[in-house]
């Protein structure tokens, strides 16, 4: 199994819990259970055990993989952080918006929170992609 896929070669979808753990791996890089357990608990409380299980499991999964040269296990991401966002944010649209894209920008865009300078930059990507 290579990375973050199965053996019939479907990407794995991780978890809320899952994905915590990767958001602090890709932020940070390598990293001990206890050095992950510590910037989780800087946002809310969670037990070594809790988190020692779960990178276990990860690993198990080939979301994560385990260097166990040294006396500390060093786990790494398995996968690149964008394959892994571009998978889910497909399978969002999919699940959301039918599959439409145009759908997802229309929503977004049209959402009072979108800054005047999100609206550019998306301006902006729009019109790149044109140009292609």
């Amino acid at each position: 199994m290579k990375g973050n896929t199965t053996e019939n070669n479907r990407q794995i979808e991780p978890t809320k819990a899952e994905l915590e753990i990767l958001q602090v791996l890709w932020e940070q890089g390598p990293l001990t259970v206890r050095q992950v357990n510590d910037q989780l608990n800087e946002n809310r409380e969670v037990n070594y055990t809790s988190t020692l299980k779960l990178m276990q499991i990860m690993t198990e999964k080939g979301i994560l993989t385990r260097d166990e040269r040294q006396m500390k296990h060093i786990y790494h991401v398995a996968e690149k952080e964008q394959t892994t966002k571009d998978f889910l944010l497909e399978k969002f649209i999919d699940t959301m918006y039918n599959g439409s894209a145009s759908r997802l920008m229309m929503q977004l865009m049209g959402n009072k929170k979108t800054s005047k300078e999100d609206l550019a930059t998306m301006k902006e990507l729009l019109n790149k992609l044109e140009q292609k």
